[in-house]
């Protein structure tokens, strides 16, 4: 058994208040939830700043590829969003042994 974490570090567009920026994280992790239904998603950082956002995602598989791949996948959906800058993509993978 294979668990993948993947941490997002972003920097919103033209967001000037916490509440713009939860107008902006939500369907950003509704649409990584629609796409990808199993994998977990949350925003786990930089709660307080309206500017950033650290996003978390998490997938259980069985093999340490397929783990790789949807993460990939993931990063690859939040980096091409127009509105979002990535500042950094941190990836870990743990084994039952770990």
């Amino acid at each position: 058994m294979y668990v993948g974490a993947l941490t997002l570090d972003i920097l919103l567009g033209d967001v000037r208040s916490l509440k713009q920026k939860r107008s902006a994280v939500r369907p950003l992790i509704a649409e990584v939830q629609r796409r990808y239904p199993g994998v977990a998603v949350a925003e786990t950082g930089h709660l307080d700043l309206h500017r950033r956002a650290e996003i978390g995602i998490a997938v259980v598989s069985a093999s340490a590829r397929n783990c790789t791949e949807v993460l990939d996948a993931c990063e690859r959906m939040v980096a091409f969003r127009p509105e979002i800058e990535l500042l950094s993509a941190r990836h870990r993978l743990y084994t039952d042994e770990d």
